[in-house]
């Protein structure tokens, strides 16, 4: 008995559905960031942020602690995720003196908002925050940090020098290590220049290149591996059509449309809450999907819904940098190497795609045994995810 075409379509697509579920409310990577705030004269204060998503097994894809679900934690409750940070930065990384060598710092554990703000609303996200006031030893010439192969996020190595932002930001992914900044001029290890406590060593031209790479690879991962829900929307632009042109337009208009929400974000113009920015990108998903079901080729009229859909995701991608105290002088190079990386990204699924797919010929068939049920999987998946997030 042969079994009716639509059973096997849903058949394939339900198997589809199965590779794709296990990250259902994946969300943005909880990057730990460390600041060094240094002034002429040695003083200087450490500081180190740690989401408590940090704590499981699966970042990504844990849940948010917010400021009504912390008001019901008892004291137990709250002294044992305070020393699971303490045991975090401990473990996942290392600091550094030149010429001293590793340091351990004193961190004070405390629950705060992110970038140590107040917590107002019940929405509001807690995160546990460390400080560390301490004094610089005479000739001491720098400071680094070092992400350890155990770190499951990335770190964020950021500096104050003067009560300004430093220029050069790293992100640190596991066994990295940042660069040096340079602290003679602060810690007397040489004589003050002219320069009145600028550190030439650390700044110029050059810091421009290391942030746009640092920031390029930050981007990058937001797409692969961890931004599952926007893979499924590149896989439902390219499911329509492979030929170049119709990926070309698509991938083209997509990329205008969210670096334009990307930067706008990130620079404070475009403020929506993620419990309306995530459930909006699950439905793009699921249009995109369902279109492919009932347009056998792809059309222009396509882009419009593309660049529409682009300025939503663009507001999800700047979640990622939203979290991160960038400085002005930086700004535009971590914009640029994210976008870089999530094009980089975004490439990496369709090449991937055109390497599963690309033996199959035969137009009938590729949109009978691929096109269809992949859409109808990536429609369940991005209807499920909507109606999940709306709960959530």
């Amino acid at each position: 008995m042969q079994i009716p075409l639509i059973l096997r379509r849903l058949f394939i697509a339900l198997f589809w559905l199965s590779l794709g579920t296990s990250t259902v409310l994946a969300h943005p990577i909880p990057d730990i960031p460390v600041c060094g705030s240094f002034v002429n004269g040695g003083s200087a204060t450490f500081s180190v942020e740690v989401n408590p998503r940090c704590f499981d097994p699966d970042p990504v894809t844990a849940t948010t602690l917010t400021k009504i679900q912390f008001s019901s934690l008892t004291e137990e409750r709250k002294a044992e995720l305070l020393a699971k940070a303490a045991a975090l930065v401990k473990l996942d990384i290392e600091f550094f003196l030149d010429p001293i060598g590793r340091m351990l710092p004193e961190f004070q554990f405390e629950f705060t908002g992110e970038a140590r703000k107040p917590l107002v609303a019940d929405e509001d996200v807690v995160v546990i925050s460390g400080l560390w006031p301490t004094q610089i030893p005479k000739g001491v010439t720098g400071w680094s940090i070092r992400a350890t192969p155990e770190t499951k996020v990335a770190v964020v190595f950021q500096n104050v020098v003067n009560h300004t932002p430093h220029s050069r930001v790293a992100v640190l992914f596991p066994g990295e290590r940042s660069f040096t900044l340079d602290l003679t001029e602060l810690t007397g290890a040489v004589p003050e220049r002219a320069t009145h406590g600028a550190i030439p060593s650390s700044r110029g031209f050059g810091d421009l290149p290391s942030t746009i790479w640092s920031f390029c690879k930050q981007g990058f991962a937001h797409v692969v591996p961890d931004g599952l829900d926007h893979i499924l929307f590149v896989l439902g632009l390219f499911l329509l059509g492979r030929t170049w042109k119709p990926m070309l337009y698509q991938v083209s208009m997509f990329t205008l449309a969210h670096s334009v929400t990307l930067a706008l974000s990130t620079l404070g113009h475009v403020n929506l809450p993620a419990k309306v920015v995530q459930p909006l990108i699950a439905a793009t998903i699921a249009l995109v999907a369902l279109e492919n079901l009932w347009k056998a080729r792809y059309t222009h009229g396509r882009l419009l819904v593309v660049f529409v859909f682009g300025l939503i995701h663009g507001v999800g991608f700047a979640s990622a940098l939203q979290d991160l105290t960038i400085p002005k002088d930086a700004l535009v190079a971590a914009l640029v190497g994210f976008n870089l990386g999530v094009e980089g990204g975004q490439l990496a699924v369709i090449a991937g795609a055109l390497l599963l797919t690309g033996w199959i010929r035969d137009q009938r068939n590729y949109r009978r045994w691929v096109a269809i049920p992949g859409s109808l999987a990536i429609g369940l998946v991005g209807v499920y995810w909507t109606v999940e997030r709306l709960q959530n």
